[in-house]
């Protein structure tokens, strides 16, 4: 580890101006801590889902019942709010530690040399959807569990999940402009199942927001949909979302495709039939929580599954060309960048 440098008052000041400056002066990490960095925050963004979908599933979504704070006079749960109160806020604080892996990539990613303005800035979308998806879901508290503030509050989620797969892609490829490995005809299929798979999600927050789902309080306010029939629509999106990858990978060997694109839908192929098993048995055996738990959980992994396809539809070369990095306070810390 390398000495730590004198501050002088100039350098003092300008890393109270530009922190991430300052660090990236000092600091440069190698391309695999930049990719670990991103995966983390990608973990962090499917496990803030899940321990979400189990505050809903144990009937702990008021267990603190107001926000910011956990109640009128607490910032945290009190011992008198029992399980309730430790799940809910238990799940706030992890929102902490989603900021803190978001952060650490933000850190990583200007911290890479040559600096790479579209990493750092997919670094920093992730962090504004997770300030915003936490006011949301304060706002969901709030309103009482409205149903379209709950379903905005995962798709919100989903959205983050999407940002996060983008930058950890990115941090295995170069800056250069993007070179497909198929014909426009299999793009367009790809676009037709990125399409299909955000109906699917969306129309799933509808299940959850008309049906009986177990775990919840009885008294939770539901959309006024027939839930049988939206669970059935869910399915046909669901078996179109199936064709659409089983297609996708017999037109893939019939062009003779790299392995990259090959590889990834049969992957994806895999994690839908698995969650296609437990969408099912979930339904016959009346949603047992461990089982919606689980299908959240695949929801997330089906997403990612289906970016990762997109995303290996081109290749991205190094180029030569280094991004200037963003002018900064102070002559000797610019300097050092």
């Amino acid at each position: 580890m390398g000495r730590v440098p004198n501050l002088t008052p100039a350098d003092a000041a300008a890393a109270v101006r530009n922190p991430l400056a300052f660090i990236a002066a000092r600091w440069t990490p190698d391309p695999r801590t930049v990719r670990r960095a991103a995966l983390a925050a990608l973990v962090m963004s499917v496990v803030i889902v899940v321990t979400g979908g189990a505050v809903r599933l144990t009937g702990s979504g008021l267990g603190c019942p107001t926000w910011p704070k956990c109640t009128e006079d607490s910032i945290n749960n009190t011992a008198a709010m029992g399980i309730h109160g430790y799940i809910e806020f238990g799940n706030r604080m992890l929102t902490y530690v989603l900021c803190a892996a978001v952060g650490w990539a933000i850190i990583a990613a200007r911290s890479e040399k040559p600096y790479r303005r579209s990493l750092t800035r997919l670094g920093w979308a992730q962090f504004w959807v997770v300030m915003g998806n936490a006011i949301l879901g304060g706002i969901v508290v709030l309103v009482g569990l409205n149903p379209y503030t709950v379903a905005a509050h995962f798709l919100l989620s989903t959205a983050l999940i999407a940002v996060a797969t983008v930058m950890w892609q990115r941090t295995r490829e170069g800056d250069g402009e993007p070179r497909p490995l198929v014909g426009k005809s299999v793009q367009q299929l790809v676009w037709f199942l990125v399409a299909a798979s955000v109906l699917l999600i969306a129309v799933g927050t509808v299940v959850t927001g008309s049906g009986p789902h177990a775990g919840d309080s009885s008294e939770v306010e539901r959309m006024p949909l027939d839930w049988e029939t939206v669970s059935k629509l869910h399915a046909v999106l669901a078996w179109i979302v199936v064709t659409l990858t089983f297609a996708l990978w017999f037109v893939l060997k019939a062009v003779d495709a790299p392995k990259g694109p090959l590889h990834r839908t049969r992957d994806l192929f895999l994690v839908l039939l698995a969650q296609g098993v437990i969408g099912y048995v979930q339904y016959f055996t009346d949603l047992p929580e461990i089982l919606v738990g689980l299908h959240m959980f695949g929801s997330c992994l089906v997403w990612i599954g289906v970016l990762r396809v997109l995303l290996a539809l081109r290749e991205r070369p190094e180029t030569d060309t280094e991004v200037p990095v963003p002018a900064q306070a102070g002559s000797s810390l610019a300097a050092g960048i």
